[in-house]
């Protein structure tokens, strides 16, 4: 016979809008946090389907309890992000985060070589992620070679990118709309697109507005659920 005094373990789906500086883990442990202050176990699983980097923001997928084996298929589906790339500059970590070189451009690209720069961006392309990423190089992260001063050669790899659509063009800012397949980084597609022109290439501003089926507009801020959470505050899993 079951407890009826044993905890609830919630199951579902929380579409959360990061902030700014947290990473994905934080958000998850934040979560967790607060499902256990609504009476969940201690040993609740909490994942998400879609790493964002600290200065990004927008949709994180929080999987919670049983949902959290569907990571893989969230992270499958389609992402849409709003950029702002510098083209007057490079950087260490091809974002803010890294350290900045201003580049010399005597003669700033056109409205429409910026576009068709971005066009040729599109459909499976080959992708060399950034030297500060996630990715293991002889078992150890990149991130953490490239932070010791050690060399760190990323092998190109084939992602889907569906669109590259300029929006806002003044040097050196290029605001942009994109849409792509898992494994994308958006970093890299800054640091290219600058050197397809000539000029520099970092990505200043980065917010995804949708995961799959998941949207800006379903998403809630950590600060609109500064709560305790139960099992009323998630999605189905088959929503």
């Amino acid at each position: 016979m079951s407890d009826p005094n044993a905890p609830i373990h919630p199951t579902g789906i929380l579409v959360i809008d990061k902030d700014l500086n947290y990473t994905s883990m934080d958000v998850c442990a934040i979560v967790r946090g607060r499902f256990r202050k609504g009476g969940a176990p201690k040993n609740l699983k909490v994942g998400h389907g879609g790493t964002l980097d600290p200065l990004a923001t927008g949709v994180l997928v929080v999987l919670v309890g049983k949902a959290t084996p569907l990571c893989d298929q969230i992270m499958a589906g389609e992402k849409e992000y709003e950029t702002t790339i510098d083209l007057s500059a490079r950087s260490t970590t091809d974002d803010m985060e890294g350290e900045k070189t201003i580049i010399d451009v005597p003669t700033p690209p056109t409205r429409e070589k910026v576009e068709a720069a971005a066009r040729a961006l599109t459909g499976r392309i080959m992708q060399r992620p950034p030297n500060f990423s996630a990715i293991k190089v002889g078992g150890k992260r990149a991130y953490a070679e490239a932070r010791k001063g050690n060399d760190v050669v990323l092998a190109e790899r084939p992602v889907d990118v569906h669109s590259f659509d300029v929006i806002e063009y003044a040097w050196p800012t290029v605001k942009a709309r994109i849409r792509c397949g898992k494994g994308t980084y958006i970093r890299s597609l800054a640091r290219d697109i600058g050197m397809a022109l000539g000029t520099g290439g970092m990505l200043t501003q980065l917010r995804r507005t949708r995961v799959g089926k998941f949207t800006i507009d379903q998403a809630k801020t950590l600060e609109s659920i500064d709560r305790p959470l139960t099992q009323n505050d998630l999605r189905p899993v088959d929503h």
